[in-house]
């Protein structure tokens, strides 16, 4: 069988993975194999936490949002349910702003969002 030579596809290969590996300790970022291991393991990661981070904001956004609430006599949970009975459609992440940023807008909702919670009660009696 005739010898191969490796050529530059593969230094070109070899090349890219330790400059996604620049900056990595030890080993990792000189030696090709352990670059290589880790540069997959780091994509991994990255993948994973492009789903969390999701996650996690929103969770963030719902605690901003219970804390604003409280300070204004409703739950949370009746909160988002009475907003949604007065056809209030702000995302979570825009009332957690508003619950930073404008405490005097979100207690207009708020107060907006109880009417409309009074209003659909009265109906169910």
């Amino acid at each position: 069988m005739p010898r191969v030579k490796g050529g530059y596809v593969t230094r070109r290969r070899r090349k890219g993975i330790l400059k996604l590996a620049k900056g990595y300790f030890g080993s990792k970022h000189t030696i090709y194999k352990t670059a290589h291991e880790q540069v997959m393991h780091s994509l991994k990661y990255a993948y994973r936490d492009r789903k969390n981070l999701k996650r996690e904001m929103r969770k963030l956004w719902i605690a901003r949002i219970n804390a604003a609430a409280r300070m204004n006599d409703i739950s949370y949970s009746r909160l988002m349910n009475a907003l949604k009975l007065a056809n209030v459609l702000v995302n979570r992440k825009m009332l957690s702003e508003m619950a930073i940023h404008d405490p005097k807008g979100f207690s207009a909702l708020v107060e907006k969002a109880k009417k409309a919670a009074s209003k659909a009660e009265a109906k169910a009696d």
